[in-house]
């Protein structure tokens, strides 16, 4: 039986990978720790934590991207030290690592989707220090498979969906930018890709992209939200990046591409507008 740990599975993708891997599953073994229960900036506790033959998911991260900026000695450590512990211990006894990465290590000037082997460019310290960590990574496990993905939402808690559904019940009209543009991705879709990845015996390139299929604004993606709840989305209303400075740049274009995951064989994510529908529904009933 493969077992599989989940880092970060306090998380909002760790969670939707817990979620979906406690169906029946005679074959596999899915345990999920958070942080509280395992630091993987200690080096000693991923030791014992890590054991021969099993597959671990890397979803522990700092993600507050505006904190950062001004916090990058801790965000480096988790997001780079504590990827590099779990590496080296994956490496010493003989297990695999499925490490989650991000969009910002790019710099976001390209106007096709990047490939995983185009060159990075990180913006931000959070940028950096994921970058960082994909670099540690591959270096203690070159056998490790990185995986990038972007603008990750659940439509639950504080993320931009969810957001923007209190806002539809809050405000007459928002502004919303329209000059970032990206691929939206549902959590509980690129858990089920990710569990696909460490199911499989192996992927046949160290970096792959994950996301939904599709592309749009920040703007686009506010209003299909106001549509799919049935508001107008007219109410949501286009703005520029320069009306809303935030301590961290923001990449314009995080588009990236699925060719290599397609390419290893992996089943392709469906379009995030399909995806958005469900999580919609979802984040509905979870209200109800």
């Amino acid at each position: 039986m493969a077992y599989i740990l989940v880092t970060g599975a306090g998380g909002q993708l760790g969670q939707q990978i817990m979620q979906l891997s406690s169906a029946d599953d005679s074959q596999h073994r899915t345990v999920g720790v958070n942080s509280a229960e395992l630091d993987i900036t200690d080096p000693t506790a991923v030791d014992a934590a890590v054991e021969p033959g099993m597959v671990v998911i890397n979803c522990a991260a700092y993600t507050a991207v505006d904190a950062a900026e001004t916090d990058e000695a801790r965000a480096l450590a988790v997001n780079a030290d504590g990827p590099r512990n779990l590496a080296q211990s994956c490496a010493r006894v003989g297990a695999r690592l499925v490490h989650v990465s991000t969009d910002y290590v790019f710099d976001g000037t390209s106007s096709v989707p990047y490939e995983p082997d185009q060159s990075t460019a990180p913006q931000s310290a959070y940028g950096r220090t994921k970058l960082a960590g994909e670099r540690a990574v591959l270096q203690a496990l070159p056998s490790a498979t990185v995986v990038r993905t972007a603008w990750v939402y659940t439509g639950v808690g504080s993320d931009f969906v969810s957001t923007m559904l209190r806002f539809e019940g809050e405000r007459d009209t928002i502004n919303v930018v329209d000059d970032q543009v990206g691929s939206p991705t549902y959590a509980r879709d690129l858990a089920a890709g990710l569990l696909e990845l460490a199911r499989a015996e192996s992927a046949s390139a160290p970096i792959l992209h994950l996301t939904n299929a599709g592309t749009a604004s920040w703007f686009d993606l506010a209003r299909a939200v106001f549509a799919g709840v049935g508001a107008d989305p007219a109410r949501v209303r286009p703005c520029s990046s320069s009306d809303f400075v935030r301590p961290a740049p923001r990449p314009a274009f995080s588009v990236l591409s699925a060719d290599a995951w397609l390419q290893a064989g992996f089943a392709p994510l469906r379009s995030w507008r399909d995806a958005l529908s469900e999580a919609l529904d979802a984040a509905r009933s979870a209200t109800t």
